[in-house]
């Protein structure tokens, strides 16, 4: 690596910087009179919601945008008139890191050591070290294609490391990336940081990743939010924060959190374990008989600020929240589902799935109820989508049995696709289609006509709050409207299951819990939902889940059972988090 510039030295200033975009009909001010710095030595976290701003400034510091006004240098250039010596020096990984497929590991090392003018006689021991610390050595010969999204990530990351920059730059790294291989990304880029004074921009969608930075930078609509440590971010939040627990009454955790979301003076309500954590706006303090008028006596306690507290606090001051319209799902006057029972909408027995001498799913089983939150946890290439896909109909099982609302898939995969939606991973929408006529296509696929096709598409322009974009194309639209509207595409026909593959993957911190809020109101209402995640808190919403490895199921039971298993001197209160990765790793200890 080139000499670390001298710590405390900014390594980005930005002054009046401003950019903007026409995307089809409107234009949107990414950017707009934002100044700050980042210094050297340090890892700065570009935070804020969907469409803040983060990857602009990210392609701006990376000399691939030209800024409409303002200035920005970089590593003391000036990237308007040095852009291509800015791109030269820093090293940058975008959201989607372009690595070939089709080529090995070692391959797209090879390559990206040409494309930075690695010399040869360097590249053996660099190598060496990015294998080592990425643990990607043993599959060096093994197609980026056929690598996990964990592995792939490390693989970009490596690939942006082979030259090592005196500025790296990461665009959400960890994105769609179970919590091992989060804990693993955030090693590598503590160790460039620290032992080679490596200076580091990262934007994230995690807002526990923004503790571990040295320093924040908030943005919020293209606009300057904050600035600071972490721990100055959060100081003003002292005596905000409070949990609440659920009283031993039968009041679920779900319904508790739905009363306190609508209390007033309640900024933020989110499921936390087995409680509620609550954040109060200022000067107020929770009071039971007001939270709950005529609900059951309240046990509120005082609890820490955390560092999402002074972020969702911050975007809730600018944008407050408005009552979602959470009717059943029926919604236009037609009966909500069957309330939750004991009655097994899912069965899976001995489910097995072969690709080739490959075996993805290892004999798996379990049953989902009918009104219940059922999450399928597990690393990147565990075999969750696999299952998911083989549940939805769309893949048959290579043995076992499947059953889903009373069919068995293999004689009526067709009978049982009718009864569910399914939210795929990538959200599967016509992105040249507007917002309304993807709403109308699939009306139309799943049978609806007439009057019920138009109560239906009425209902979901309503009920997700669609109808300013309802004539915009879904390519133009935000992660939290494509969210929103792919939902809502998968409830038009009223399933009695829905599948979520991943669904708040990217999504800012607001648009998670409008996105929460919804689906236990649908599970209150008798839905049945199976879930996948990355995000370990969302655990905590399901009322029962599996974790899964290599195709295999490591534990299933509650989310409470599951981290009273784990429960220790060195961990008094693990975390769903500290759960996960002790079964992943201890999998792979046996079986390496």
């Amino acid at each position: 690596m080139d000499a670390p510039v001298p710590a405390g030295t900014a390594v980005l200033r930005c002054r009046g910087l401003s950019k903007r975009f026409v995307v089809g009909r409107r234009r949107v001010q990414a950017l707009e009179e934002v100044s700050v710095e980042a210094h050297a030595g340090r890892i700065t976290g570009l935070i804020g919601p969907d469409g803040a701003g983060k990857t602009t400034l990210m392609r701006l510091a990376a000399g691939l945008l030209i800024p409409d006004s303002g200035t920005l240098e970089v590593l003391g250039l000036d990237v308007q008139r040095e852009s291509v010596r800015v791109q030269e020096s820093v090293g940058y990984m975008p959201q989607h890191f372009g690595l070939y497929e089709d080529l090995t590991v070692q391959e797209n090392l090879d390559l990206y050591a040409d494309l930075q003018g690695v010399p040869a006689g360097q590249r053996a021991p660099r190598y060496a070290e990015l294998l080592h610390m990425t643990g990607l050595g043993p599959f060096t010969g093994r197609l980026a294609g056929r690598l996990s999204g964990g592995m792939k990530q490390k693989l970009g990351l490596a690939c942006s490391l082979v030259h090592p920059p005196r500025l790296l730059l990461l665009d959400e790294p960890t994105v769609g990336v179970d919590p091992v291989s989060r804990r693993e990304l955030w090693q590598i880029v503590y160790r460039e940081a620290e032992q080679e004074g490596m200076s580091v921009l990262l934007s994230t969608a995690y807002l526990d990743e923004a503790e571990r930075c040295h320093d924040v930078i908030l943005l919020h609509e293209g606009r300057m939010l904050g600035v600071g440590t972490p721990a100055e971010v959060t100081a003003p939040m002292a005596g905000r924060s409070f949990l609440v627990k659920v009283p031993a009454t039968g009041v679920s955790k779900r319904h508790l959190q739905a009363i306190l979301a609508r209390a007033p003076g309640v900024v933020d309500a989110l499921i936390q374990g087995e409680d509620v954590r609550l954040v109060m706006a200022e000067g107020v303090t929770p009071d039971p008989a007001r939270l709950w008028p005529e609900g059951p006596q309240l046990r509120i306690e005082p609890v820490p600020p955390r560092f999402e507290d002074a972020f969702v606090a911050r975007l809730r001051a600018l944008s407050p929240a408005t009552e979602l319209r959470l009717e059943a799902i029926g919604g236009g006057g037609h009966p909500p589902a069957t309330p939750r029972s004991d009655e097994p909408v899912i069965t899976v027995r001995n489910a097995t799935r072969v690709f080739g001498s490959f075996q993805a799913v290892k004999g798996i089983s379990f049953t989902v109820r009918r009104g219940e939150i059922f999450g399928l946890l597990g690393a990147n290439g565990a075999g969750k989508t696999t299952t998911f896909r083989m549940l939805c109909g769309l893949l048959p099982a290579s043995g076992g049995e499947l059953r889903v609302a009373g069919h068995d898939l293999r004689h009526a995969a067709a009978q049982a696709r009718a009864r569910i939606g399914y939210m795929a991973q990538r959200f599967s929408l016509y992105v040249n289609l507007s917002v309304g006529e993807n709403l109308a296509f699939y009306s139309a696929a799943y049978g609806l006509g007439g009057a019920r096709r138009r109560e239906r598409i009425r209902w979901a322009l309503d009920n997700f709050e669609l109808d300013p974009v309802v004539d915009t194309p879904a390519q133009d639209l935000p992660l939290g409207y494509l969210q929103r509207l792919a939902m809502a595409a998968a409830l038009m026909h009223e399933p009695e299951i829905l599948f979520l593959d991943e669904p708040t993957s990217g999504v800012d911190p607001l648009a998670r819990r409008a996105f929460w809020a919804r689906i236990n109101a649908l599970a209150e209402s008798g839905v049945s939902v199976l879930v996948t995640t990355h995000f370990m808190d969302e655990a905590n919403y399901c009322d029962r889940l599996v974790i899964m490895a290599a195709g295999e199921i490591l534990a299933a039971d509650t989310p409470e059972a599951l981290k009273a298993r784990f429960h220790s001197p060195e961990h008094p209160n693990p975390s769903m988090e500290d759960v996960f990765i002790t079964l992943i790793q201890g999998h792979e200890q046996a079986a390496a």
